[in-house]
C-alpha cells in the first residue's frame, strides 16, 4: 500500500513540476523582432497578425505583393512586409541584409520557418524529377539557406527558430516531393537543435497534421493529380485502369473529411510556446489527426503501417496485392 501511494506521489511531483516548468515565459519580449516567412496566407499570415498584436516587431515575408498588401492592411504600423521566395538565393540575402539594418545590434529574437508547398502527390511512376524538385526546393533546400543567412542575428540575440515541419515528415502518406522535403527538415531541425545549443539558441519542430489551408486544398491537389493522369502513357495507364482515377480521389475525399482540422490558431499557438517559453518543446504534434492516428502510426511496424495506407488508396488493375 505504501508502495503505491509513494509511486502515486512520485508522479504528481513530476506531472506539477513539468507544468510549473512548461508555464515559465520569458521576460521583456515586447518589441522583440521575429522573422516569419510564408505569411501570404494560412499558419503564418495568422501568425504575423497574432504576435503584432502581442507586441513583437513582426517582419513578415510574402511571395506576392497582393499578399504582402493585404496583410499590411489587417496589421499595425509596426508589421513590417518583405517580397522573399525562398528557392531564390539572391532574394534571401536581399532579405537578410533589410533583417539585419533593422535590427542592427538587437539582433533576431525568432525565425519561423513556414514558407510551404504541397506540390503534386501521386504515385512514384506518374511523376518526373521536376514534380519532386519544386517542393524539396521550398520546403527543405529553401528552408535550410533562409535559416542559415539568418543564424549570425539569432545567435547575436540568443533566439529562436521554429521549422514548421508536418506529419508527413514522421511518416509518408503520399507519393511526391512533401514527404521527402518534410523528413528532410526534421533530420535537419534535430542537427540544428543540438548544434545550436552551445550558443543559447533553442530550436523546435511542429508537426501539423491536416489543416484546412490553401496548402491543403484538395480540389486544387486533385486537379494538379488529374492533369499529371491524362498525361500518361497508355501502358501506365492500362497498369492502372481506366477507371483508377475517380475511384481514387472518392478514398481521398473520405480521408480528408475524417482527419481534417479547422482551427489553425492551434498551431500558431505552438509557435507562440516556442518563442515564449522559458522550455520550448522540441517537438510540437498538432491536430486530432496528428495526436491520434498519424502519430502512432509512425511508431506501428511497417507493415501495419502499409495495411492501413493502402486501404485509403484504390488498387491498380494490375494489383498483386491482398
Amino acid at each position: 500500500m505504501i508502495f503505491y501511494i509513494l509511486l502515486f506521489l512520485s508522479i504528481s511531483s513530476l506531472w506539477w513540476y513539468w507544468k510549473t516548468r512548461d508555464g515559465g515565459k520569458v521576460a521583456n519580449l515586447t518589441g522583440k523582432y521575429i522573422f516569419i516567412t510564408g505569411c501570404d496566407t494560412g499558419f503564418g499570415n495568422m501568425a504575423a497578425k497574432i504576435f503584432d498584436k502581442k507586441g513583437f516587431r513582426v517582419l513578415a515575408s510574402c511571395l506576392t505583393e497582393k499578399g504582402a498588401k493585404e496583410l499590411q492592411a489587417a496589421a499595425s504600423n509596426q508589421l513590417q512586409t518583405v517580397l522573399l521566395d525562398v528557392r531564390d538565393s539572391n532574394s534571401i540575402k536581399k532579405a537578410a541584409a533589410w533583417i539585419k539594418a533593422e535590427v542592427q545590434s538587437e539582433g533576431l529574437w525568432g525565425l519561423v520557418n513556414n514558407a510551404g508547398i504541397m506540390g503534386p502527390t501521386a504515385p512514384t511512376d506518374w511523376l518526373d524529377i521536376e514534380h519532386f524538385r519544386e517542393p524539396i526546393e521550398v520546403n527543405l533546400i529553401g528552408l535550410i539557406n533562409v535559416t542559415i543567412n539568418m543564424l549570425p542575428l539569432i545567435k547575436q540575440a540568443k533566439g529562436r527558430i521554429v521549422n514548421v515541419s508536418s506529419i508527413g515528415g514522421r511518416i509518408a502518406f503520399c507519393g511526391g516531393g512533401y514527404c521527402p522535403s518534410k523528413f528532410g527538415v526534421e533530420g535537419f531541425n534535430d542537427s540544428l537543435r543540438r548544434d545550436m545549443k552551445a550558443f543559447g539558441v533553442k530550436v523546435s519542430c511542429i508537426q501539423p497534421g491536416l489543416f484546412k489551408t490553401p496548402l491543403t486544398d484538395l480540389t486544387k491537389i486533385l486537379k494538379e493529380k488529374e492533369v499529371i493522369w491524362n498525361q500518361l502513357p497508355h501502358d501506365t495507364k492500362k497498369q492502372y485502369g481506366e477507371e483508377y482515377f475517380q475511384k481514387d480521389v472518392a478514398k481521398k475525399e473520405k480521408l480528408s473529411k475524417a482527419c481534417l482540422n479547422t482551427d489553425i490558431s492551434l498551431v500558431v499557438e505552438c509557435m507562440e510556446h516556442a518563442l515564449t517559453s522559458v522550455h520550448p518543446w522540441a517537438h510540437y504534434v498538432v491536430g486530432q489527426d496528428a495526436k491520434w492516428f498519424w502519430t502512432p502510426l509512425s511508431r506501428m511496424p511497417t507493415d501495419v503501417q502499409d495495411f492501413l495506407l493502402l486501404r485509403n488508396r484504390e488498387k491498380p488493375a494490375v494489383s498483386h496485392r491482398k
